[in-house]
């Protein structure tokens, strides 16, 4: 439509029996001003925040470094004794994700929530069990958690929770102090 346009007599007579019953609506003056949150609200945000983008940091690509025969892996710049303290069971998991019958993508989706959580509770430790099965989740589920920047080492697991079938996961909650 051009800056000329003028509705035509007919036009306009149409629009005014189309607003015939409506009123004026009066200005409202009033300035709405957000409402502070409290922390706890904030802390709360962020950590789902964190929940939601703790799956990103998981590519299919990335090929990490890893120990294979047991699988075990030491974050760059951490002590050796921790993952020996792992090994030894001087660390119990506050938490066990199971992933048996889970795609790639659901097994992914479950360890960002276990992650989350073990964060959000500050639970150091974790058992993930990924079964024997096909090997896929096996062979995955390590170069995922290595990839992670709030995990300082996993070792396989002692017989007692999963063996050869599983992982124990070691967190780095120091920065959440």
């Amino acid at each position: 439509m051009s800056k000329n346009y003028r509705p035509t007599d007919e036009e306009l007579a149409l629009f005014n029996r189309a607003v015939v019953n409506t009123k004026k609506i009066k200005q409202d003056t009033v300035v709405h001003i957000p409402r502070k949150q409290s922390k706890v609200a904030i802390l709360a945000k962020k950590q789902m925040q964190e929940s939601n983008n703790n799956e990103f940091y998981f590519s299919d690509d990335f090929q990490p470094l890893l120990q294979e025969d047991p699988i075990r892996y030491l974050r760059e710049g951490t002590e050796p004794i921790e993952i020996k303290r792992l090994k030894r069971g001087f660390y119990e998991p506050d938490f066990f994700l199971d992933l048996h019958g889970l795609t790639q993508n659901e097994a992914k989706k479950e360890i960002a929530a276990l992650i989350a959580a073990c964060i959000r509770e500050r639970a150091p430790c974790a058992c993930i069990m990924y079964g024997h099965g096909k090997n896929i989740l096996k062979k995955q589920t390590p170069m995922w958690l290595a990839q992670h920047p709030d995990i300082i080492c996993f070792h396989q697991a002692p017989k007692e929770f999963g063996g050869d079938a599983a992982l124990l996961v070691l967190f780095d909650l120091d920065q959440f102090i």
